[in-house]
């Protein structure tokens, strides 16, 4: 079984002076990514590996993640960054089969996208949001349009 944690990122900040690509959290998108790391422990999902777009939200968002949560280094992967669902699943189709538990950070409208694909259940991701996702197959590139469902769902509060 294929295990994918779906993560947007956190609250960033809309001020003008940042690129879209450099946006940093804000002080409420910290706190909101720190929570959700600490549901994660809590609940005992622990990737065995991270994927994020190099986007600073997002990055910032997997890095807060995937310290608290003492994951190895994270994976990064510049096409996450205003992917398209065809993209994303490219992207899924390709992670290495040595690993059964993925997370991936990233960006809406593309995973919400591609939830409501794997998945055939509607879904919209708030920032901090985050979905797990269980597969019945033992090789990512086996999973298309509606071979997973999610397993676990968390917002923010």
């Amino acid at each position: 079984m294929k295990k994918l944690l779906i993560i947007r990122h956190a609250k960033a900040s809309h001020d003008s002076d940042y690129e879209d690509f450099d946006r940093p959290l804000k002080k409420s998108g910290i706190k909101d990514a720190e929570q959700l790391a600490k549901k994660l422990e809590t609940e005992g999902l622990i990737p065995q590996k991270m994927f994020t777009s190099p986007a600073l939200r997002a990055k910032t968002t997997a890095e807060i993640v995937a310290k608290h949560l003492d994951l190895p280094e994270l994976g990064f992967i510049d096409e996450v960054y205003e992917a398209s669902e065809s993209a994303l699943l490219k992207m899924i189709n390709q992670f290495p089969n040595q690993y059964d538990f993925v997370a991936l950070s990233g960006h809406n409208p593309g995973l919400s996208y591609i939830i409501t694909y794997l998945t055939g259940d509607y879904c919209n991701l708030d920032t901090c949001a985050a979905a797990l996702l269980i597969f019945d197959t033992d090789i990512w590139n086996a999973i298309s349009a509606d071979t997973g469902k999610i397993s676990w769902f968390n917002e923010p509060n």
